[in-house]
């Protein structure tokens, strides 16, 4: 016989039960997505209810197929629905800044646009944390947010770099450059990685595993950054690029 156990094999953050998420949505934890059985009637209480608070509390609501479900809830009854909670903190914009001025060092940040795989996700962070960036900027709807896989998949780095999560990423980008950080986008129509100052405050963004950048996020960027492509594949991994793109960063801010 196996040793598997649903109770303890449950994504940590992850609320089943109708009662339970409505709950969760009307208390202080942070919460990432709903998800509702395809099946489900979207009226009748509780589930009116259920999408009543998430819309107040501009939370993402799923329609996702049983079997998706089973497998979430891993043996436990769900009742057709369930609610990913955050495993972690989130910071604010200006905590970011602030660690940035702690350290006496122009702010480095990284954003995430509308990254939804959560090992992606995992490994920016992980990677962020090391090149020493001041933090990582994720939107609030349309993107993977802090479970218990990104942190695993970071190795613990989640514990130590501050992730902001924001309503509006166009709005958020405008906010930055307001306040002198210069905006770089990852894509491939975009000037050489390697000749581009990243000395200064700088944000560098990364688009989704299949779109790359949204198009609003993109014409609000100061600039494009491109990493070349000699092989016969034309795209890299969000987080490789991401990597890549710190780095650089780190090189010039460390060259003597």
């Amino acid at each position: 016989m196996g040793n598997s156990n649903p109770k303890r094999d449950l994504e940590e953050g992850l609320v089943l039960g109708r009662n339970a998420v409505i709950e969760l949505l009307k208390g202080p934890r942070e919460v990432e997505c709903i998800y509702i059985c395809d099946d489900v009637p979207a009226r009748g209480q509780p589930i009116s209810r259920i999408v009543a608070l998430a819309k107040e509390a501009r939370v993402p609501v799923k329609r996702v197929d049983v079997r998706r479900l089973d497998t979430l809830a891993n043996g436990l009854n769900h009742q057709g629905v369930a609610a990913q909670a955050a495993a972690f903190h989130y910071c604010t914009v200006e905590e970011l800044f602030a660690r940035a001025a702690a350290r006496g060092e122009p702010p480095l940040l990284v954003i995430a646009d509308s990254i939804e795989d959560p090992h992606n996700l995992g490994a920016i962070i992980r990677t962020a944390e090391a090149a020493g960036a001041h933090g990582l900027i994720i939107p609030k709807r349309g993107g993977a947010g802090l479970t218990a896989i990104v942190g695993r998949t970071s190795a613990g780095a989640v514990e130590h770099l501050p992730v902001a999560r924001v309503t509006n990423l166009v709005s958020t980008i405008k906010e930055l450059k307001a306040r002198g950080v210069w905006i770089y986008g990852a894509d491939a129509s975009g000037a050489r990685w390697d000749q581009t100052d990243l000395t200064g405050p700088s944000a560098l963004v990364i688009g989704s595993e299949g779109f790359g950048l949204s198009r609003l996020v993109r014409e609000t960027c100061d600039a494009l950054l491109s990493l070349p492509m000699r092989g016969e594949v034309n795209s890299l991994n969000a987080s490789v690029a991401a990597g890549i793109l710190m780095y650089e960063a780190v090189r010039q801010r460390t060259k003597r």
